[in-house]
Order: C-alpha cells, then sequence, then structure tokens
C-alpha cells in the first residue's frame, strides 16, 4: 500500500512556491520538502488542514493511494 502526496501539483496550480507555502503553514521549508517528497511517514491533520485552506483544495486533492502489485 502507498499514500501518494501530490501537493507539488497543487501548487504549481496555484502558483504557490514551497517557501510561501510553508511560511502560510507554519511548517520549515524543510519538513514541507520532505511532504512534498513522499518521504513522510505520516502528517497531521492539523497541517493537512491548513495545507487545504491556502491551496484551497480538498485532502483527496493532494492525497492519493495506489495499490502495490
Amino acid at each position: 500500500m502507498t499514500i501518494l502526496v501530490n501537493l507539488d501539483v497543487i501548487m504549481a496550480k496555484r502558483k504557490i512556491s514551497a517557501g510561501e507555502l510553508s511560511d502560510k503553514i507554519g511548517i520549515t521549508p524543510a519538513n514541507l520538502s520532505i511532504l512534498k517528497n513522499n518521504k513522510a511517514k505520516a502528517i497531521r491533520f492539523s497541517t493537512l488542514e491548513e495545507i487545504c485552506k491556502v491551496l484551497d483544495c480538498q485532502p483527496g486533492d493532494i492525497l492519493e493511494f495506489k495499490q502495490e502489485d
């Protein structure tokens, strides 16, 4: 089971940089990079909520489930 984070796609559509997003949601650029690059093991609901507020999207726009073969 794999959960993919499509944050970079939504950020590109909204034309927002990683630095700007990390400032607005209150996490470090390093932690945002970990999340964007599918290296995170977990995400807090509060962080996900802030991302959705800033990017005007739903959690399902960011997170995607992929079945492993």
